[in-house]
């Protein structure tokens, strides 16, 4: 497993992503703020995702917000993942999937509890 951090001004950790592969399903937990500062993080990860990735995975039980560029990658994700297999969202705070719904990301995603 990996952890790479974003991080502001004051040392905070804004995101925290944490991936675990396990042959064609790929993990990644997110912890903290997913914005306009810590998207291109993400985005970054997500490009180095291999072909053989058939199945994505986002644990969110630990993310705080999202923010229009957030969705905008996950949306991104979600449309590559639906060419070569699934991607799954799971753990939402009541607060996160406030935002889905608001946004009716909610009906484009797969979300689980």
């Amino acid at each position: 497993m990996r952890a790479d951090s974003v991080q502001n001004w004051g040392e905070q950790i804004m995101l925290n992503i944490k991936k675990e592969k396990d042959g064609e399903k790929l993990k990644i937990a997110l912890e903290g703020r997913l914005d306009t500062s810590s998207a291109s993080q993400l985005e970054k990860e997500l490009e180095t995702l291999e072909g053989d990735v058939k199945e994505l995975v986002f644990d969110i039980k630990y993310l705080d917000y999202v923010s229009s560029a957030g969705l905008r990658i996950l949306l991104s994700a979600h449309k590559n993942m639906s060419r070569q297999g699934s991607m799954v969202l799971r753990g939402a705070n009541e607060n996160v999937m406030e935002i889905f719904e608001v946004t009716g990301f909610a009906g484009i995603l797969n979300i689980e509890a």
